[in-house]
């Protein structure tokens, strides 16, 4: 009976998957299976007689035996009755992770301690490429251009990748644990959580596996058009979706800027060939009208009647002229303009044409270069922009022309991919009015879009300006929120050789003042923001910038330390720069601030919004600008302090 026992003992070990050894008590191998064999590269008579330790890898090797010693004395185990991960030794002297469970029993009243031996190998290797796989996935999720989302079948979102942090201006820990439904606007967001019920229990699938265009919402609560695509996967038997969000921002304003320009190009050629065909037939009717009117000399009612046709005749004449002005095709005479002699003259024109409760006022800078335009041209699209003015402000109010000198670079193309870089003069008609909404400015250059009585010629200004405008190689911009009023700029060029300063070939330009002071630009436009603290670091200063006043106040509680905030006046979120620089001198009294605005100084003067002792730099402004008006801020003040001590 014994015979078999030991039979059956001896083939469990010799056919057991894991190894098998088994020692004395002074570590020396008894038993060493055929799958140990395999592990080590050792046969069993190899080992068999031997220290165990022969199978461990330093430092284990040197503490085996005093380990071993240790135990039998105290009774102290470390891997004995209870196992452990450690590392093993082959042959070859290559190491190799097992799991070691060792067992002690008596044999002749001597312990033996057993050790099962499993290779633990395949499952590192398993593990470390899972890790890699995920290490690799997490990178791609990082650095994906496009947002990505997860979500588990409730809706919650679990991943929200750095891309949808910048799309939607949470943070990732913002929204995970919340329900995915918080980046949708109404009625989708009320909608949502139904929809996915309804796709968990029927399979009918309106997004998910097939993508569509839909709308996003952003932490400000603003929105924008997303183009979302939502695959489904398995997680722990359950239902999870992935969604890659695209913004079609920048499409959707492309794709608007070239419908626009097709039905502007469109409406041109047909305008332009209406006012073709018209202005033939008006020669005709003024010519023989003329006629009429010479051979009725005697019959002074009859010849009143033939000068009441040609005057018809020519107020039609003008109305072609606008037509063509608008399709771009009317034969244009550029001749080099004065700018400050033509507002001279223009304003004597004004002044009987406009209501004796709107004020004029002009702001023109030195040194204005030469225009190269149609002077009558010119003179009407003023006209024309004075008449919109007069109408937005049904009771009363200013009406400003400014003039300054600007140089259009390559920078400022990238944003106007229309606009030739070069030098232009900047005219700008403002109004202190009740303002465009969105919906308005969005069609304020479209032909025939008008918010006044219908009537001929009607909703033709802005796009004759517009036509004005473009076919001199200009170009034209309209600034307006509700409640504050209208500003409506033309580049028109400047002659090739202009400059503001005249001056011999041997000078050089200038230097601008620099600085090295610490200076706060506040500006919610992020290409001015830019501008103003790339310009402002190269001349020396150093540079924090805000997004807004509430950003700026916030930097100044927490103790920056600044000698001057550049700031514009007009801004979001409810405080404007007056107000900011109303607080900030509460928090640090005595700092210095530069303003600056699209509007006209008068404009915001008008407002209280600006002192006449504040310093203010008008948009648009150049480096060599914005350099002059910081040094005279910071060096003014510093000279008042010196006169009072």
């Amino acid at each position: 009976m014994a015979g078999n026992e030991e039979t059956r003992l001896r083939a469990i070990i010799d056919t057991a998957v894991d190894g098998i050894v088994l020692i004395d008590s002074k570590g020396l191998i008894q038993v060493f299976n055929p799958a140990c064999e395999a592990l080590f590269g050792y046969t069993a008579e190899d080992v068999i007689g031997k220290n165990v330790r022969m199978l461990m890898p330093s430092p284990y090797r040197e503490e085996h035996d005093q380990y071993l010693a240790n135990f039998l004395t105290t009774g102290n185990a470390k891997i004995i009755g209870i196992g452990r991960e450690v590392t093993a030794q082959r042959k070859d002297g290559t190491t190799f992770p097992i799991d070691l469970s060792v067992g002690e029993a008596q044999d002749d009243s001597e312990p033996v301690f057993v050790g099962i031996i499993h290779d633990l190998t395949e499952r590192d290797r398993i593990e470390r490429a899972v890790r890699e796989g995920a290490s690799r996935l997490q990178a791609v999720i990082d650095t994906a251009v496009d947002g990505i989302v997860l979500i588990d079948s409730k809706g919650i979102i679990q991943v929200f990748n750095p891309a949808c942090e910048t799309l939607f201006g949470y943070l990732a820990e913002d929204v995970i644990g919340r329900n995915v439904r918080m980046l949708m606007p109404s009625p989708y967001r009320e909608e949502h959580d139904q929809y996915l019920a309804n796709y968990l229990t029927t399979g009918d699938a309106k997004i998910i596996g097939v993508g569509r265009e839909v709308t996003a919402q952003r932490k400000d609560g603003s929105t924008f058009p997303i183009d979302l695509s939502v695959g489904e996967a398995r997680q722990d038997g359950a239902s999870v979706f992935v969604g890659i969000i695209h913004d079609l921002t920048e499409r959707k304003r492309t794709e608007e800027q070239l419908v626009q320009a097709q039905k502007m190009e469109a409406v041109g050629q047909l305008s332009g060939g209406v006012a073709h065909d018209f202005n033939n037939l008006l020669t005709s009717i003024i010519g023989n009208s003329e006629m009429l009117a010479d051979k009725l000399k005697a019959r002074p009612d009859l010849s009143a009647i033939a000068e009441q046709i040609i005057a018809a005749g020519e107020r039609a004449g003008a109305l072609t002229q606008r037509l063509l002005a608008f399709g771009r095709r009317q034969t244009l005479k550029p001749v080099e303009i004065d700018f400050r002699d033509l507002l001279s003259g223009f304003q004597n024109l004004m002044v009987r044409t406009i209501r004796e409760n709107i004020h004029l006022k002009t702001t023109l800078a030195d040194g204005l270069w030469t225009i190269y335009a149609d002077i009558a041209q010119l003179e009407s699209a003023l006209l024309n922009l004075s008449i919109n003015a007069q109408d937005a402000m049904p009771e009363g109010g200013a009406l400003v022309f400014s003039a300054s000198n600007l140089s259009l670079d390559s920078n400022y193309q990238s944003l106007h991919p229309e606009v030739v870089p070069g030098d232009y003069v900047v005219i700008s008609v403002t109004d202190s009015g009740t303002g465009m909404s969105q919906e308005t400015l969005a069609s304020a250059f479209e032909p025939f879009y008008t918010t006044k009585d219908v009537g001929m010629g009607s909703g033709l200004g802005l796009s004759m300006v517009y036509g004005f405008v473009k076919q001199s190689r200009g170009h034209i911009t309209i600034y307006s929120e509700i409640g504050l009023g209208t500003t409506i700029r033309m580049y028109l060029p400047a002659l090739p050789n202009a400059s503001p300063m005249p001056r011999t070939k041997s000078e050089d330009p200038p230097e601008m003042a620099r600085g090295t002071e610490a200076v706060l630009v506040v500006e919610d436009y992020a290409f001015g923001r830019t501008f103003a603290a790339e310009s402002l670091r190269d001349l020396g200063y150093g540079v924090t910038v805000a997004v807004d006043a509430r950003e700026a106040l916030a930097l100044l509680v927490q103790g920056l330390d600044i000698d001057l905030v550049f700031t514009d006046i007009v801004m979001p979120r409810g405080v404007n720069g007056w107000e900011l620089a109303e607080r900030a001198r509460r928090i640090r009294p005595g700092i210095k601030f530069l303003f600056t605005s699209g509007y006209a100084v008068e404009m915001l003067s008008d407002r209280k919004w600006i002192g006449k002792s504040d310093n203010f730099l008008s948009k648009p402004y150049r480096k060599s600008d914005l350099a002059h008006e910081i040094r005279a801020t910071l060096d003014k003040a510093d000279r008042v302090r010196e006169s009072t001590n």
